[in-house]
């Protein structure tokens, strides 16, 4: 982790962090406040920083501030940030430390102008192109990864697009990647399309660009459609051009995405993530119903689709058992371990009268440490739930994400330490089962030639789509 703070916060909620989002607009008079509703709508991918930085044709004008997006603006800075195009981040930490020096967009100065980057992902050679470069006399400003693809680009010799193909060359991971110039937007995804990325139309000819569809709804954009793996795309004032950098493109799309991360309303890969995670909790029923419950609640807020979809196959009615505090704080902090442990209390909260004297199937999309899931479990039983059987509408997290999730390493994660029956009995659940995972791609059902259909399945198999440097395995939290 980078800091204390996120440590005490991830322990007490027990869950996959969302990775960063990022948002671009071209040619439109209003882009710096577009943008700003773009980065807003994408705020569940990172609550630590967001930034804007705009170019007028001449020169950017920007501004980043630790904290949501309405905290990193909240001083009227949006007024002071002009022109027809910007881009926008916001930030969780997976690369990093947690300061303002490494809030995106990044901009620099280099031999042909102005550069400005936003990047969503992690690269797993950023350590060892940063040491080449550092030894070729580069000086780092700060410890995010994305600051390396900035010096690849004004290290290259090559005018920008060249730079930035020259750049895309050299670097292995996850990116959906903006770079802006004073008059270019450029937009790539890496070759394996881990991260989402997908293209928009405004009117009189702006182009948009977000990592999901849910803020083309807030921005009143149309969907062109998704950016392709290892596709380069360059807007300006000559159009739009579209170029594959990468020969060997194959889908592994990350499944939390459509799991956990990705906003219900969104749509990834032309599929939408509330429908599919419906059909996650059907796929769940069909392989592991409970023959006599009497009602199926969500674990708020990101379980209850897949929740509905397994009362509606399951034929039991669908109850919010749990209910959620929506004002505690993203950065609450519990000093003592017993004030952590009543932590979820303050979070989360059983709704008696709903539970008492039921057996309870409780829908939940992931465990990664198990440390909540016994909390919520013994929640519903000291409410007077007579059993509470767990379901899991993703296959058990065994092996850690090098890819801009942050999980922790190998050694913490409870499914790769334990057997599905001794996390049974730890979170003290009358039964427990998670999807498998040809379960879950069926469930999904994203269509791809590509292995997996097109899904990264790394964190539940611990086959990664791309190679995995040691000092990158030794360094999940950067």
């Amino acid at each position: 982790m980078s800091d204390g703070m996120k440590f005490e916060h991830d322990d007490l909620w027990d869950k996959l962090n969302e990775e960063c989002g990022v948002f671009g607009v071209y040619n439109h008079p209003d882009a710096p406040q577009i943008t700003y509703y773009g980065i807003h709508a994408l705020q569940h991918r990172g609550q630590e920083s967001a930034g804007i930085c705009a170019s007028n044709g001449e020169v950017f004008s920007y501004h980043r501030g630790m904290g949501l997006v309405t905290e990193a603006f909240n001083g009227g800075q949006l007024k002071d940030i002009h022109g027809k195009m910007a881009i926008g981040h916001v930030r969780y930490t997976t690369a990093g430390e947690s300061k303002i020096e490494n809030a995106q967009p990044l901009v620099f100065k280099y031999t042909d102008g102005n550069l400005a980057l936003a990047h969503n992902g992690n690269l797993v050679n950023a350590d060892q192109v940063r040491h080449q470069l550092e030894r070729q006399g580069s000086i780092f400003q700060t410890t995010s990864d994305t600051e390396v693809i900035a010096h690849l680009i004004a290290r290259s010799g090559y005018e920008i697009e060249g730079a930035v193909r020259h750049a895309l060359g050299m670097i292995k991971g996850a990116y959906a990647l903006l770079v802006m110039t004073e008059k270019k937007l450029i937009v790539a995804l890496d070759p394996n399309g881990l991260r989402p990325l997908v293209l928009g139309r405004m009117g009189d000819g702006g182009y948009v660009v977000s990592s999901e569809t849910c803020a083309f709804d807030t921005v009143g954009a149309e969907v062109i459609r998704d950016v392709e793996p290892g596709e380069m795309i360059i807007i300006d004032e000559n159009g739009l051009r579209s170029e594959r950098f990468a020969g060997q493109a194959q889908r592994a799309t990350c499944s939390f995405e459509y799991i956990y991360f990705a906003r219900p309303d969104s749509d990834i890969g032309g599929i939408n993530v509330h429908l599919a995670r419906k059909e996650l909790g059907r796929q769940l029923f069909r392989e592991a119903p409970v023959v006599e419950a009497d009602i199926v609640t969500g674990v708020p807020d990101s379980s209850t689709s897949a929740a509905i979809g397994y009362a509606e196959a399951a034929g039991l009615p669908y109850e919010l058992g749990l209910i959620k505090n929506r004002y505690v704080g993203r950065t609450f902090i519990q000093p003592t371990q017993e004030m952590r442990a009543r932590g979820v209390r303050m979070k989360l909260s059983a709704v008696r009268k709903v539970v008492e004297g039921k057996r309870v199937v409780m829908i939940d999309d992931s465990i990664v440490r198990g440390t909540t899931s016994g909390r919520i479990v013994s929640m519903l039983r000291e409410a007077g739930a007579k059993e509470v059987h767990v379901r899991i509408s993703s296959p058990p997290v065994k092996n850690p994400c090098f890819y801009g999730i942050d999980t922790s390493s190998r050694e913490e994660l409870i499914a790769a330490i334990k057997s599905l029956e001794e996390i049974r009995e730890m979170i003290g659940a009358d039964s427990l089962y998670f999807l498998s995972p040809e379960g879950m791609i069926d469930a999904i059902g994203q269509e791809d030639s590509a292995p997996n259909r097109g899904h990264c399945l790394a964190c539940f198999t611990g086959q990664y789509p791309t190679e995995i440097y040691e000092d990158t395995k030794n360094c999940v939290h950067k």
